[in-house]
C-alpha cells in the first residue's frame, strides 16, 4: 500500500474537509496487491457537484463489480485545498485510499460541461501528469474521456489519450480485459492505444490530423494509421432492462447538490427539441420496465436510507407505463415515508394531479419550461406545446394548491425577434392573471413567479448546430428588454451570464485549435469557470489573443450545410440529412411530431431497439 497523500494537518485548514476524506457508506476499498487495474474516475468539479452525478454512481459500481479492478474517485479540489496542496507539494489524490493519481493505470474523466475543461488541465497538473498526451510516458496513466461533451472531442484532443463515445456499460469490460492482457505482456501505451482503434466507439486523437482552408474552416481530416477509421460509431446498450444498474448508491458526507436516490427510467427522448443535444445523442428511446424500476427503487432505498427519490429521464411524462408505475412507487414510498421528485414533467392534467398526490404535505415549487415566449418561436424550436396548454397547466397547479412556479426560457434562439422577448413577459403576466382570477379564499398563498432565462448555445448534433450565437452585447440588450417588460412585483426575473455562454459556444463548436485557447486560459489562472465568482472573461479574451482563436469564428458565425464540422466524423445514428431537414423546417416554423406519434426517419432505427421497434 502506498503512502497516503492527505494529512490531518491539511484537512484542518480547509473549509469542508469532508470533501476529501472518503470512506462513505457504500464505497469500496480493495487490496492493491490483488487487482490488475487501478482506475480513477474523475469528475472535474467540486465534491458536492460530482456526487450528484448519476453516471458516476453507475460506473463506479460497474467497475468495482470486477474483482480485478479497483475504481476510486477523484474530484477537483476546491481552491482552499488546492492552495495547500501546491504549497506542501501534495499531488492530486484519490478519495478511497488517498493514493497519488499519477500511479494509477487509468484516469477516466467524464465530460458534462464545457466550462469545466480548465479544471481538467488543472487536475492533470496537480497529479503531475503531463497535460499533453504526446508528453506522457509509460509511467503515466492512460487518460480516457467520455460523456455528452465527448461527442465533440476536438477541443480536448491534445490532452486525452482516447475518447469513449457512447454508453459506458457497453464495452468497458472489453477495454479492461485488453489492458490487463497488454499490461501483463509489458506492452507499451502506444501499443494499447493502437489496439483501441479496433474497438467500436473509441477515438484516439493521436492517429488523426486536421487540415484547414484559408478561411479557417476544415479542409479535410487525415487518418495517420491504417486502422484509424474515418467514421467512429457511438456504442449503445440494446437491452436497457438488463443493463447493469447499482443496487446501492454512495452516501456523501456533506449535502450534495442532488442528495437523494436517483432512479434512471429510460434513455433518450421522444420530443426532438431542436436546441437539445441530449435529445439527439441519446436516441433511440429505450425504457426500463415497470418491474425493473420498482426493484431498483426498493434496493436503492433499502441500501441508502434516503428520504427522497428522483426519477431521472429527459421527459418523465413520456414513460409508457407512467401511471401504473407511479401507483406502485407512491405506495412503496408512502410506506417508507419517502418523498418523490419528478423533474422533466410536461404541463397537463395528469402531471399536476400526480404532483398533488406526491406533495400532499409540503408543496414545493413547480417548474415548467416553455423555452420561448411566443407560439411561433415554440414551433421554431419544435417544443410542441401551446400557450393554452401552458396556461391550463398553471391554472390546474394554482387550484391544486401551488403558489410558487418557475418558468424557464432561452434568449437568442434562432429567428428570435423583440416580439418573442416581449412574449416571455406577456406569458408570465397571463399566468399571474390566472392566479388572481381565483377567489381570494382559494388562493394557496402569495404568488411567487420566477422567470429564468438562459442564453442559447448552439451544440453539435442538433438542428441548430449551424446557427450563429448572439453576441454578448445582444444578449445583454435582450436581458434589459425583458427585465423592463416585466412590471408585476410578483414576477421575479433571473438570467444566465452571457459571457460564460459565449465561451461555452466557442468550446462546444470548436475544432482542435480551440485546445490552444483552453490551455492558454488555464495558464492565465482560469479554473472553476462554471462558478460565477471565479469566471474571468478578460482572461479568456487575453487567452484568445495569445492562442489566435477568434470567438466570433466559433460562436456567432453562421455555418453552411456544406461546411465540414469538427464532429462530422462521429456517427450518433441520427443522420446529418435529418438534422438539415429539421433546421430547414425550423426556418419555416414547422413542427415535427414526437417519435410515438410518427417516425421521422431520423436514423436512430439503425440500432434496431427501443421506441423505433416497440410496435
Amino acid at each position: 500500500m502506498e503512502e497516503r497523500m492527505i494529512t490531518d494537518f491539511l484537512l484542518k485548514q480547509v473549509d469542508k474537509p469532508s470533501r476529501y476524506i472518503g470512506g462513505e457508506i457504500n464505497t469500496y476499498n480493495k487490496d492493491l496487491n490483488e487487482i490488475d487495474v487501478h482506475l480513477a474516475f474523475a469528475f472535474p468539479d467540486v465534491y458536492e457537484v460530482a456526487m450528484s452525478h448519476l453516471g458516476m454512481q453507475i460506473l463506479y459500481h460497474f467497475f468495482n463489480r470486477r474483482k480485478d479492478t479497483f475504481c476510486e474517485r477523484v474530484f477537483s479540489p476546491w481552491t482552499d485545498m488546492e492552495k495547500l496542496m501546491r504549497e506542501n507539494d501534495v499531488p492530486l489524490f484519490s478519495l478511497e485510499t488517498h493514493s497519488n493519481i499519477k500511479n494509477f493505470d487509468m484516469l477516466a474523466i467524464t465530460l458534462q460541461y464545457e466550462m469545466s475543461y480548465t479544471n481538467i488541465l488543472n487536475m492533470l497538473n496537480l497529479a503531475k501528469i503531463p497535460i499533453f498526451s504526446k508528453d506522457r510516458t509509460e509511467e503515466d496513466p492512460i487518460v480516457i474521456a467520455g460523456g455528452p461533451c465527448a461527442y465533440n472531442p476536438e477541443p480536448l484532443a491534445p490532452f486525452v489519450d482516447f475518447f469513449y463515445l457512447g454508453e459506458g456499460e457497453y464495452i468497458y469490460d472489453e477495454i479492461l480485459d485488453i489492458y490487463i492482457q497488454y499490461k501483463k505482456a509489458r506492452k507499451t501505451r502506444w501499443e494499447f492505444l493502437e489496439a483501441m482503434l479496433d474497438i467500436e466507439g473509441m477515438y484516439v486523437p493521436m492517429f488523426y490530423e486536421e487540415k484547414y482552408n484559408e478561411d479557417g474552416t476544415i479542409k479535410e481530416r487525415i487518418s495517420l494509421h491504417p486502422k484509424a477509421k474515418p467514421i467512429i460509431n457511438k456504442v449503445v446498450m440494446e437491452d436497457i432492462d438488463s443493463v447493469f444498474y447499482p443496487d446501492k448508491q454512495i452516501l456523501p458526507w456533506i449535502q450534495a447538490v442532488h442528495d437523494r436516490v436517483m432512479l434512471e427510467m429510460f434513455r433518450g427522448c421522444l420530443r426532438g427539441c431542436r436546441f437539445c443535444q441530449a435529445g439527439m445523442i441519446y436516441r433511440p428511446v429505450r425504457e426500463k420496465s415497470k418491474d425493473t424500476l420498482l426493484k431498483h427503487a426498493k434496493n436503492l432505498l433499502d441500501s441508502t436510507g434516503y428520504e427522497e427519490i428522483s426519477l431521472a429521464s429527459l421527459s418523465t411524462s413520456d414513460y409508457k407505463q407512467l401511471e401504473p408505475f407511479m401507483e406502485e412507487l407512491i405506495e412503496m414510498c408512502n410506506d417508507k415515508m419517502v418523498n418523490i421528485s419528478l423533474p422533466s414533467m410536461r404541463i397537463d392534467k395528469f402531471s399536476v394531479d400526480l404532483m398533488k398526490r406526491i406533495q400532499e404535505v409540503r408543496k414545493s415549487s413547480l417548474t415548467f419550461a416553455p423555452e420561448a415566449g411566443t407560439q411561433r418561436l415554440r414551433d421554431v424550436i419544435n417544443k410542441n406545446i401551446t400557450e393554452e396548454e401552458i396556461l391550463n397547466g398553471c391554472d390546474l397547479a394554482f387550484r391544486g394548491g401551488w403558489s410558487r412556479v418557475k418558468l424557464y426560457f432561452m434568449l437568442g434562439l434562432p429567428t428570435e425577434t423583440d416580439e418573442d422577448i416581449y412574449g416571455i413577459a406577456d406569458l408570465a403576466e397571463e399566468i399571474a392573471r390566472k392566479y388572481y382570477t381565483l377567489d381570494k379564499s382559494e388562493r394557496p398563498g402569495m404568488l411567487q413567479l420566477v422567470v429564468s432565462t438562459s442564453c442559447f448555445v448552439p451544440k453539435p448534433f442538433t438542428p441548430f448546430q449551424w446557427h450563429g450565437q448572439d453576441t454578448c452585447e445582444s444578449f445583454m440588450k435582450k436581458h434589459m428588454l425583458l427585465k423592463n417588460a416585466i412590471r408585476r412585483k410578483a414576477i421575479k426575473y433571473n438570467h444566465h451570464d452571457a459571457k460564460t455562454s459565449v465561451i461555452e459556444a466557442v468550446i462546444a463548436r470548436g475544432d482542435r485549435r480551440v485546445a490552444n485557447l483552453i490551455y492558454e486560459a488555464y495558464n492565465l489562472g482560469c479554473t472553476y469557470d462554471s462558478w460565477n465568482e471565479y469566471f474571468d472573461f478578460e482572461k479568456w479574451v487575453k487567452a484568445s489573443e495569445t492562442a489566435g482563436v477568434d470567438f466570433d469564428f466559433y460562436a456567432s458565425r453562421e455555418r453552411s450545410y456544406e461546411e465540414k464540422l469538427p464532429w462530422d466524423f462521429i456517427n450518433i445514428g441520427v443522420t446529418k440529412d435529418f438534422l438539415i431537414s429539421e433546421s430547414k423546417k425550423s426556418k419555416e416554423a414547422k413542427t415535427t411530431p414526437q417519435c410515438r406519434e410518427k417516425c421521422s426517419n431520423c436514423g436512430a432505427n439503425k440500432f434496431k431497439k427501443g421506441v423505433c421497434y416497440e410496435n
